[in-house]
């Protein structure tokens, strides 16, 4: 269990049973799987999770399974690159001192590589949104050619010649026959598990710690400045900003997926917890330091017809505001999230 000492938090866990996995290969001889649940543990000021699955209840098994595949290079198509290798434990399951993603062949995106934690309260997915469910979210990066460049079809053959693989999908999901749903609803539920809800921001919240002067300065900084899109407690309201990094866009952003030219030059509202670590930040890895982002805030936003009404002025913070308002940012780094073994490769 994650989190389990939180007094004030409670234990969630999907209560349906596990029936059919969708889309099967009809050589998978299926056996009864028994269920361990594995609870999710969170604040009772969350909110209810988005993801909700029948045939994807979380249990050990499956947390394991995708675990392991999490960490396996062998889903890139040159066998260099994993799902960890863009989202490391230790700068919060962000990717950590580039600002594109190196892919296979030494590939390079267009787009940072965001934090994932705290996905089960996720709608949509990717800086624009192109994916909608998170049991598909996995396609994109592995068969992205600028990423792991590889097809389902072939990491699914791979797999199926490791006789551990073919032990744990049987331990996980009742057949030995590796399939992409095993492997899709297997990462999704590594996924899933990683949520972060441990900094001190929480507990505050819960009443087991104070602020300094310093830091309750810069809350009242937050919420009057910053809350309206990073919204508590995930901080994110989850939606698509224009949030005045440019006047013209080589990445069309959210547009590039709905073709409407309102949403030209909008992207996700990320995550502010664990900010601390998640740098390069925008959707470009343009500014490395928190410093960066508070200077653009205060003076570098540019106009554009699609610009957010929510930013559509520069805040002029002086540099007192600045860093209370960082020393804020620094109580939702979560540290129980950073060193948890159970996370660990």
């Amino acid at each position: 269990m994650i989190n389990k000492k939180s007094e004030s938090r409670f234990t969630t866990t999907l209560l349906l049973f596990f029936s059919s996995l969708l889309l099967l290969n009809t050589s998978c001889q299926k056996e009864e799987v028994k269920i361990e649940p594995f609870a999710l543990a969170y604040p009772s000021y969350f909110p209810e999770p988005v993801y909700k699955s029948a045939d994807n209840q979380l249990t050990m098994e499956r947390f394991v399974l995708g675990k392991k595949l999490f960490f396996d290079r062998r889903l890139s198509s040159d066998g260099t690159i994993s799902c960890a290798s863009c989202h490391a434990q230790t700068h919060a399951f962000a990717d950590h001192n580039v600002s594109f993603s190196a892919g296979v062949n030494g590939a390079l995106g267009i787009r940072n590589s965001p934090t994932i934690v705290n996905m089960l309260w996720s709608k949509s997915f990717m800086w624009d949104g192109g994916v909608n469910h998170l049991e598909v979210f996995s396609v994109a990066p592995i068969t992205h050619p600028d990423e792991m460049n590889e097809t389902m079809a072939n990491v699914v053959a791979k797999l199926n010649q490791d006789e551990e693989y073919q032990s744990l999908v049987k331990k996980a999901y009742g057949h030995s026959t590796v399939t992409d749903q095993a492997i899709l609803k297997a990462l999704t539920a590594y996924m899933v598990s990683i949520v972060s809800v441990n900094s001190k921001y929480d507990q505050v919240r819960q009443g087991k710690s104070s602020y300094s002067a310093e830091e309750k300065k810069g809350y009242e900084l937050f919420k009057k400045h910053c809350a309206s899109c990073h919204s508590e407690p995930l901080f994110t309201n989850g939606t698509f900003q224009n949030n005045g990094l440019d006047s013209v866009f080589t990445d069309l952003g959210r547009g590039k997926i709905t073709l409407l030219s309102e949403d030209v030059g909008k992207f996700k509202v990320p995550t502010l917890r664990n900010s601390e670590l998640t740098y390069p930040y925008m959707h470009d890895g343009r500014f490395w330091t928190l410093d960066q982002v508070l200077d653009y805030y205060s003076h570098g936003i540019q106009h554009s017809e699609t610009l957010s009404p929510l930013v559509n002025q520069n805040l002029s913070l002086t540099g007192i505001e600045k860093k209370q308002l960082k020393a804020f940012l620094f109580t939702l780094t979560d540290y129980n999230l950073l060193n948890n073994p159970l996370f660990f490769e």
